[in-house]
């Protein structure tokens, strides 16, 4: 069995964030020792803490947000993301960047990432179901 990486990240109601990351062999009995951290820490507020809006967020956040909320099941490309990104933000954003946060977030487990020739498909992992069902 391949190694793989779980992350849980839990903001408090005085919007600290705590970020908690298993790497190694997953099973469901240290996933579940993980949430019972996160309950510890009080779990996670119904809403997101006021004081980080949108725009003070930076871009490779925002790209997760999008990414979240627009292709939660789909598989998509970094052109695809260009195209909500400037729709959804009203900012511009180049290929060349959109890429780049993709795949740093594909290093980061959040996404899944497929080759085939010169075309680069991305998805949003299965196990990102939990983080963010905490994170709501």
């Amino acid at each position: 069995m391949p190694a793989r990486k779980m992350r849980v990240e839990v903001y408090d109601e005085e919007g600290n964030r705590y970020t908690i990351t298993f790497e190694g062999r997953v099973t469901r009995e240290k996933a579940l020792g993980i949430l019972d951290i996160v309950e510890l820490l009080g779990g996670m507020p119904s809403v997101q803490p006021a004081w980080k809006q949108p725009e003070d967020l930076p871009k490779i956040e925002k790209v997760r947000l999008i990414v979240e909320r627009k292709f939660p099941l789909v598989w998509f490309s970094a052109k695809d993301l260009k195209e909500v990104y400037e729709g959804e933000t009203g900012e511009p954003i180049s290929l060349s960047t959109a890429s780049t946060y993709l795949s740093r977030l594909a290093d980061r487990g959040l996404l899944m990432k497929v080759r085939s020739s010169n075309r680069v498909k991305y998805r949003l992992m299965p196990t990102t179901t939990i983080q963010r069902e905490i994170k709501r």
